[in-house]
C-alpha cells in the first residue's frame, strides 16, 4: 500500500526509478490550494520533484485572507466523518488510506463538530504549509501564472480552483475553445462565541451525536422567524455587475436569502431545521426554527453560523443576525461575502487521467474540474499527482475501482456526467454503481444497510487497488513490472 507509512524498501526504489529520468523529470503545479497542496506530496513521496506555483501574496483573490497554503475559506468542515454510512466519510477514510496530507492535517487539527469533520482553520493551513515547505522535493514558486504553461513545461496540474485568475482563465477558454461555466459561492459569518448570549442559547448536537454538545443552538419561535423571514427578503444585496446576472448558484452551498426567497419555510426545513434537538430553558415547547453555530478554532473562541452563506451588505448582515436570539449582542469576526467560482466543462475536455485531451501534458485538479467541496477537490488532487507521478516514473496509470468514493468522483469529472448539462457535484452514493443485496425475501435491501454495503464494497475495492496489481504505481512499465530497473 503506497502511503506517508509506505514500505521503505518500495519507496527507495522509486526514488532510484525517478532519478534515473532525464525528460521532463520535475512537474509543475499552478495553484497551492488543497489539490495542488495535496498533489505536490503525493508526487514528492514517490521521488518525483516538484514546483508548485501559487499566486498569493503576489496576487490576492476576493476570498482568501492569508497567503498560506490550503487556506480554508467557505467554511472550517469536511462534513460528515462517518465512513460507514456516508458518502464522503467513506471519502475520508479512503484518503487516509492513500497518506493523504490534506487528511493527516484535518486529523491532526480537528475541533468538537458532532459527527463532523472540522478542523481549527489557521492551524490546519499552517500545518500543510510547514509540510510542503519542509519536503525538499517541493520547491514553491510565489508567482501569478497568467497562461496555461505551453508543452515544454512538462508534465502540468492545474489545481488553481474555483477562484482561478481571470488572466488564467482567459487563456483556458482560449485554449479550450469552450467557455467556462461558473456559479456564485457565498461565505458564512464568524461569531465571538463570547459575545453570545447563554442565557438563550444552549449546546446540543442534533440527536446527541458526538459529544452531544458540539453545537450552540439559537432557539426561534414563530412569530420570530416571520419577522426574522421578512428581514431576510427585505434586507440589501450585494449586486452583481452585468456580466455575473446570469451565473447559476451551486445548489450545496446557497445564500440563505436565496433559499428564504423559495418559500417562507424552506429554512425552517432546511439549514434552521429544529429537530433532533430539546431547549433545555424550555423542555416543553417545541421551537420552530433553530440556528446552529459550529466551533470554526481549537481554542472554541470561534462559532461559524451553520448555513448561513450570504450575499447581504455588511450593514444588514449585522442587523438582521442580530435579531437572532442569542445572537442580539453578537461581535463578528468575519462577515459573510460571495464570489464568483469557475470550473470547466471536464467531461469534455478532460480524459479519465484528468488530463486535457487537445494538450495531453496538462492535467486539471480540484474544484476547478467541477467537483464541489474541500475534501473532493484534495481526492481530485491525489489523483492527478498519483497519475503525474507514475507517468514520469513510465507507469500507465491505474484508475481507482469505479465502486470506491475516489473512482466515484473521479467518473463524475471525467466522463460520467453529461457534458450539456455538467455541474458541480459533492460525492455521494448516487456516483456510485448499483450494488444488488437483498434480504431474505429477495427484496433489494435501502437505506443505512444499503450504504453499508456500498461503504464495505468500497473500502475492499481500494485495498485490491493499493495492494495488488491495481495499484496506481504498480502498473506495467513498457510491458515489464515498473520496478524491475537495475
Amino acid at each position: 500500500m503506497l502511503s506517508i507509512s509506505i514500505l521503505p524498501s518500495i519507496l527507495k526504489r522509486m526514488r532510484m526509478i525517478a532519478m534515473t529520468q532525464s525528460t521532463h523529470q520535475t512537474i509543475h503545479i499552478v495553484g497551492g490550494g488543497l489539490a495542488g497542496s495535496e498533489a505536490a506530496w503525493q508526487i514528492s513521496r514517490v521521488g518525483v520533484s516538484v514546483v508548485l506555483h501559487e499566486m498569493r501574496p503576489v496576487r490576492k483573490t476576493n476570498a482568501h485572507h492569508t497567503d498560506g497554503l490550503a487556506e480554508l475559506v467557505c467554511s472550517n468542515s469536511f462534513r460528515s466523518d462517518d465512513a460507514e454510512t456516508n458518502a464522503v466519510g467513506l471519502l475520508h477514510a479512503e484518503m487516509r488510506r492513500c497518506g493523504s496530507l490534506i487528511m493527516t492535517a484535518a486529523d491532526t487539527h480537528r475541533v468538537p463538530a458532532g459527527s463532523a469533520l472540522a478542523v481549527d482553520r489557521d492551524a490546519f493551513s499552517l500545518s500543510v504549509t510547514s509540510a510542503i515547505e519542509n519536503e525538499p522535493l517541493v520547491e514553491i514558486r510565489r508567482e501569478e501564472v497568467a497562461d496555461l504553461p505551453p508543452e515544454e513545461w512538462g508534465s502540468v496540474i492545474v489545481a488553481t480552483g474555483p477562484l482561478t485568475s481571470s488572466a488564467l482563465a482567459a487563456s483556458i477558454r482560449e485554449s479550450t475553445d469552450e467557455q467556462s461555466l461558473a456559479f456564485f459561492d457565498a461565505i458564512a459569518p464568524i461569531i465571538h462565541k463570547d459575545s453570545i448570549n447563554f442565557d438563550v442559547a444552549w449546546f446540543q448536537s442534533r440527536y446527541d451525536k458526538g459529544d452531544g454538545a458540539d453545537y450552540i443552538n439559537c432557539p426561534m419561535d414563530s412569530e420570530q422567524y416571520g419577522a426574522f423571514i421578512d428581514a431576510l427578503l427585505a434586507g440589501n444585496k450585494t449586486e452583481f455587475k452585468d456580466w455575473e446576472r446570469d451565473t447559476p448558484y451551486f445548489e450545496g452551498c446557497l445564500p440563505i436569502e436565496v433559499m428564504a426567497e423559495r418559500g417562507r419555510e424552506t429554512l425552517a426545513h432546511g439549514p434552521m431545521k429544529p429537530v433532533g434537538l430539546t431547549n433545555p430553558k424550555m423542555p416543553d415547547r417545541r421551537c420552530h426554527a433553530i440556528v446552529q453555530l459550529r466551533q470554526d478554532n481549537a481554542l472554541g473562541t470561534l462559532y461559524n453560523m451553520v448555513g448561513f452563506q450570504t450575499k447581504l451588505t455588511y450593514g444588514e448582515q449585522k442587523r438582521i443576525f442580530r435579531m437572532i436570539p442569542g445572537l442580539q449582542n453578537a461581535e463578528f469576526a468575519r462577515l459573510g461575502g460571495i464570489h464568483r467560482n469557475t470550473f470547466i466543462n471536464s467531461p469534455l475536455l478532460l480524459d479519465t487521467t484528468l488530463r486535457m485531451r487537445a494538450a495531453p501534458w496538462l492535467r486539471f485538479a480540484g474544484q476547478i474540474t467541477g467537483c464541489e467541496g474541500y475534501v473532493e477537490s484534495a481526492a481530485l488532487g491525489l489523483l492527478a499527482g498519483r497519475f503525474a507521478a507514475a507517468e514520469q516514473l513510465g507507469i500507465f496509470p491505474s484508475l481507482p475501482p469505479k465502486t470506491t468514493a475516489l473512482g466515484a468522483i473521479l467518473g463524475h469529472v471525467a466522463g460520467g456526467a453529461r457534458p450539456e448539462t455538467f455541474q458541480p457535484m459533492n460525492i455521494n452514493f448516487g456516483l456510485f454503481p448499483p450494488i444488488d443485496i437483498r434480504n431474505e425475501k429477495g427484496r433489494l435491501v435501502k437505506g443505512r444497510a444499503r450504504k453499508q454495503a456500498q461503504s464495505q464494497r468500497a473500502l475492499t475495492s481500494l485495498e485490491d487497488w493499493l495492494g495488488g496489481r491495481q495499484n496506481l504505481l504498480n502498473g506495467t512499465q513498457n510491458g515489464r513490472p515498473p520496478f524491475s530497473r537495475s
